[in-house]
């Protein structure tokens, strides 16, 4: 299965790179995206272009896909269900969940000159950050790319309704699959309270389990990717 890996606000692909050979190690074919202003040098990217990148790697692809969105980029998988509802045999969400039309993509942070640069880990204290030991936060700081500000106020745009047939796993971190039930039921995230079939995941991590639990995460990407509950 062809699996498209989106990282969250200032990673690129190479985030992946441990999943990615788990992933192959299990017979999938995983496909890391480096996102324009995420890696490819774009300081003026906008969320136009990261939506397009997206699409791209979708429509590269043959045969059905598994769209994986991380964090912030759980909104960019859930823009590509709603462009390419067709190609994609699931959308996975990893510690996220989609924007709904109309909101801003990421306006979380500071924006200072152009761009929203890593706020460090401040913010992060608490479950998000918990299992990331020193050595880890140095490596996920010193690669952290500065998103540029089309990027992260760029508006969400979503259109057809066919998005909420596609399949959606949820894979739960630093938040519980109960309380992420609570949340949709709520109302609190729209998206996900329309879409017909919502499976979930709980993993033992924090907010980057990619970093930290590479073997696992693949292992929930895998089954996810099956079709298994």
């Amino acid at each position: 299965m062809n699996i498209l890996l989106i990282g969250g606000l200032w990673l690129n692909g190479s985030v992946w790179d441990r999943v990615a050979s788990e992933l192959e190690a299990l017979g999938h074919h995983p496909v890391p995206v480096t996102l324009p202003g995420q890696g490819d040098g774009s300081p003026s990217a906008t969320l136009d272009d990261q939506v397009a990148a997206v699409l791209a790697a979708v429509d590269a692809a043959r045969g059905e896909v598994v769209v994986v969105g991380h964090s912030a980029a759980c909104t960019l998988a859930w823009l590509a269900a709603d462009r390419r509802p067709e190609r994609l045999a699931r959308v996975v969400l990893i510690g996220g969940v989609p924007s709904p039309d109309g909101e801003r993509y990421a306006d979380f942070f500071e924006v200072r000159d152009g761009v929203m640069p890593f706020p460090g880990w401040g913010p992060f204290d608490g479950p998000d950050a918990a299992d990331l030991d020193d050595a880890a936060r140095r490596e996920v700081a010193a690669a952290a790319i500065p998103v540029p500000v089309g990027v992260a106020r760029g508006v969400v745009r979503l259109t057809d309704p066919r998005r909420f047939d596609v399949p959606v796993v949820l894979v739960c971190p630093e938040f519980t699959p109960a309380q992420a039930r609570e949340w949709i039921a709520a109302g609190e995230v729209p998206e996900l309270a329309r879409a017909q079939h919502v499976d979930f995941a709980d993993i033992d991590s924090g907010h980057w389990p990619m970093v930290t639990q590479p073997a696992e995460l693949a292992r929930i990407l895998a089954t996810a990717a099956s079709g298994t509950p």
